[in-house]
């Protein structure tokens, strides 16, 4: 009978706010509003203040990352780095 580890995760407490700061960045240095981001993403414009907000609970999905990422032509990945 094999034994497996337990693995210890450590989740960076930071990620969500890494995350949004990444995805004002790209969008800012695309020189977009929020609204325009929205359009091309075919998320709502509420949806994308209530990301982008520094109040509240953020909830977004894969999928959600992964339309910005392509709409602002920064590989996800770029989302996730601490600057």
């Amino acid at each position: 009978m094999k034994i497996y580890e337990q693995k210890d995760f450590h989740f960076n407490n930071h990620l969500n706010q890494t995350i949004v700061e990444n995805i004002i960045h790209y969008r800012k240095e695309k020189g977009w509003t929020q609204e325009k981001l929205a359009f091309y993403t075919g998320l709502s414009n509420e949806f994308i203040r209530r990301v982008e907000s520094t109040k509240g609970k953020r909830c977004y999905s894969l999928n959600s990352l992964y339309k910005i990422s392509v709409v602002l032509d920064v590989p996800i990945n770029k989302f996730f780095e601490e600057h």
